[in-house]
């Protein structure tokens, strides 16, 4: 029964290193999302949904449930599939994604979402200038997030706004499906987090019946600024339930 990680935007699976050099289990996978430093198969539409079936069919892949683990999209994605797939998720993991009809999109998130300025903003934009809003806004080590950017290409440019026209509404659209949320999990967040804020931790906990809610002294990238950490309340939560 492997642990699957999935990242978040604008990432890939290298988000995860820091927090996989700190765990003990070896049978981990982090997975890359279709448009994000993997090819998007033939009519893939990069919507919400589509993400959804994608991971549900790599799911059905491995033939036993896994303990799922996600980050920013990743959590919104992996939530989604523990909801409507319970068979698949043994133990269920994750933060900084809200699902909420409370939540509002943060600014960047609304540029995306709208086609003239989403459109001009990607081709406009410069690794270094993205490089730089990482460390200023979002507290990322300058190294990390010189790294994650060099990795920011054309497909996942159009992935990211795609993604982000289809979710406009996510939060009402999904939210109510949490209530078949059946996993044992764990929440863990960012509480100086300015784009995704700490309290959607405890909506998120409350709507899943987490078993613990975490908040880490940290921003919105949890797993690259305290990786120690996340891998210390994984490995808690998937002792406690017998894996890893």
């Amino acid at each position: 029964m492997p642990a699957i990680f999935i990242h978040g935007v604008p990432d890939t699976h290298r988000v995860w290193a820091g927090v996989c050099r700190h765990l003990t289990r070896t049978d981990i996978e982090a997975w890359d999302l279709p448009g994000f430093g993997a090819p998007r198969p033939d009519g893939f539409g990069s919507s919400k949904e589509e993400y959804v079936d994608w991971l549900i069919s790599r799911l059905e892949e491995v033939g036993e449930p896994v303990d799922l683990v996600g980050h920013d999209w990743g959590c919104i994605l992996t939530t989604r599939v523990a909801s409507l797939r319970p068979d698949l998720v043994r133990t269920w993991a994750g933060g900084n994604g809200p699902v909420s009809a409370r939540y509002t999109w943060h600014p960047l998130a609304k540029t995306w979402q709208d086609p003239g300025e989403g459109d001009r903003y990607m081709a406009e934009l410069k690794p270094h200038s993205l490089a730089n809003d990482f460390v200023a806004g979002f507290e990322m080590p300058a190294a990390l997030a010189t790294e994650t950017v060099q990795y920011v290409d054309a497909p996942m440019k159009d992935s990211i706004l795609k993604l982000y026209r289809s979710a406009v509404r996510v939060g009402a659209e999904w939210e109510p499906d949490l209530a078949k949320f059946t996993a044992p999990a764990l929440v863990f967040w960012g509480a100086r987090d300015l784009s995704c804020p700490v309290e959607f931790a405890d909506d998120l906990g409350r709507a899943i019946r987490a078993e613990r809610v975490i908040k880490l002294d940290c921003n919105h990238w949890t797993v690259l600024q305290r990786p120690a950490e996340v891998a210390v309340a994984l490995e808690e939560h998937w002792r406690r339930h017998g894996a890893g």
